[in-house]
């Protein structure tokens, strides 16, 4: 069974950091990559950080680049958002999906075909 599991969210002041994870398990991890989505109350879905060019470009929405990073540890199957400098425009419901290609800003995506079920992140300000 493929699942996809978030964790690290939580409650942080602006200007804090936090960092997510997203274990997977029920696929072999190398043959598909994983990408980074919110979507925050009232606004639609936004993929926010992925792998493209086969997993060797890390792609960035623009409203987080410079603040987040994102990584693997294939040996873990598990993805990483790293997220710095948070402000309170980042609060949303954070979520990791499997996709066999991602494209240029995150924005193109296919073959995605499951989705973690979210883990919370609230930015105080």
């Amino acid at each position: 069974e493929v699942q996809l599991v978030e964790s690290g969210g939580g409650l942080v002041q602006a200007g804090g950091s936090l960092r997510l994870s997203c274990e997977t398990s029920g696929f072999f991890f190398d043959d598909y990559t994983i990408g980074w989505f919110r979507q925050a109350p009232g606004k639609e879905r936004e993929g926010i950080s992925c792998f493209s060019n086969g997993g060797s470009t890390a792609e960035y929405a623009e409203s987080v680049k410079g603040r987040f990073t994102i990584s693997k540890d294939n040996s873990k199957k598990t993805s990483y958002l790293q997220m710095n400098n948070l402000k309170v425009e980042d609060t949303a419901t954070y979520y990791c999906a499997r996709a066999k290609w991602y494209g240029r800003d995150c924005k193109w995506y296919g073959g995605l075909d499951y989705w973690g079920k979210g883990t919370l992140v609230t930015v105080s300000s």
